[in-house]
């Protein structure tokens, strides 16, 4: 009896090691390792090796460098999970495109060659949806190897919805803000720099 007390008493201390609470009820062994008590888990999220997620408003900072209206300045590559076949391998049908992002205005009407992202919206919410601090950290979570990305580059997705509905716009392009000071554009699998155009 006492040797299946004792190990269901050890399996409870593993269980509750592997929670990060560790309590020792047994008259014993009473001293709690101070060890245990100072280690805290450190969740990926919060190291630089991985990209923080989760929706917020749009930092001052941004949100001044990607108001204006932007041109699609060149081609870059694809994503590595899809090629968009209609812009194999050179992408011109959006460069010369113009984008129009502004805080009352959105306007993705300048992509004249898609009949499908010919979409404008008052009043946008734009919102970052995720930070890496990285590259390597960038590359992980969406698997585009963007040329001229630098290993400590800052890479923030930023997505664009209808404030009163909460949904994204209905056109497949994603937008990404290198460090504030580059904008790249992502269509169907398809990774374009952008440039403004006016300050």
């Amino acid at each position: 009896m006492k040797k299946i007390l004792l190990a269901c008493m050890m399996i409870m201390l593993m269980l509750a090691s592997a929670c990060g609470k560790v309590e020792t009820t047994s008259s014993s062994n009473t001293s709690s390792d101070p060890k245990l008590e100072a280690k805290e888990s450190t969740s990926p999220a919060s190291t630089s090796e991985y990209c923080s997620q989760g929706r917020v408003k749009l930092d001052s900072e941004s949100e001044k460098f990607i108001y204006g209206t932007w041109k699609v300045k060149k081609h870059l590559g694809f994503a590595n999970s899809y090629n968009d076949a209609s812009e194999y391998p050179t992408g011109q049908k959006f460069i010369g495109d113009v984008l129009i992002i502004e805080k009352d205005l959105f306007s993705s009407k300048g992509l004249k060659n898609y009949n499908d992202y010919q979409y404008e919206l008052k009043n946008p919410l734009y919102e970052i949806t995720s930070t890496c601090d990285n590259a390597d950290a960038f590359y992980r979570l969406y698997k585009i190897d963007m040329p001229d990305l630098n290993a400590n580059d800052i890479v923030k997705a930023i997505d664009i919805s209808d404030p009163s509905t909460k949904l994204s716009i209905p056109v497949s392009v994603s937008f990404f803000v290198v460090n504030n000071d580059r904008l790249i554009l992502l269509s169907e699998g398809t990774i374009f720099e952008l440039e403004k155009t006016d300050d």
